[in-house]
């Protein structure tokens, strides 16, 4: 007899959003089963899985093709992340630019993951103070307001906020803050 289809797959590579959603999903009494990436759950046996929770940073670009679509199912797909719903019969030219589209989608994406990454990487390489003052700056707090805060002079503010800098290889205070948003450090637009 086959195992009834009752458990979620969490497929996230974060550590610690997978076990805290496989925490979540059974403190409700639902059975969860983590994966760090899609290979892994690709490579799993699947056939108890009902539902699938999946990180979809790092997914490609998914071209739904189907010979009895409709509008809701088109709308139904796109809403679940298809980044093209094309129903059969279509004509070559039409697929070619569907894909060619899904080609650049992907091309676009990769590099900014790649952006996003090194960001991430020389923000880890800034001192706990660096990132303290680059958190501060973002939230709009000049440097006098941030040494009283941290309880240092503002010219230490401005010697550890213009090495950070450097090494964030931001070219003036703006950019510095874009980079915090991309960093998640601040929201982009206050509450």
């Amino acid at each position: 007899m086959e195992p009834p289809l009752s458990t979620i797959a969490v497929v996230d590579d974060d550590t610690d959003l997978r076990e805290s959603l496989v925490w979540l999903l059974s403190s409700v009494g639902l059975t969860a089963q983590p994966f760090a990436s899609g290979n892994a759950f690709l490579a799993a046996q699947r056939d108890h899985i009902a539902v699938l929770l999946l990180d979809q940073q790092d997914t490609l670009p998914i071209i739904m093709m189907t010979g009895h679509g409709d509008v809701p199912m088109a709308v139904a797909a796109l809403k679940a992340g298809a980044f093209e719903f094309i129903e059969k019969p279509f004509n070559h030219q039409q697929i070619i630019e569907i894909v060619q589209r899904a080609l650049e989608h992907a091309r676009q994406r990769h590099q900014a993951q790649a952006q996003v990454a090194s960001l991430k990487a020389r923000y880890r390489s800034l001192k706990p103070k660096e990132q303290q003052i680059m958190t501060h700056v973002a939230r709009g707090l000049t440097d006098r307001e941030i040494a009283e805060h941290m309880e240092v002079s503002p010219k230490t503010v401005e010697v550890y906020r213009l090495r950070a800098m450097k090494t964030m290889q931001a070219g003036n205070v703006a950019d510095w803050v874009r980079q915090a948003v991309a960093l998640g450090l601040v929201a982009a637009l206050p509450p």
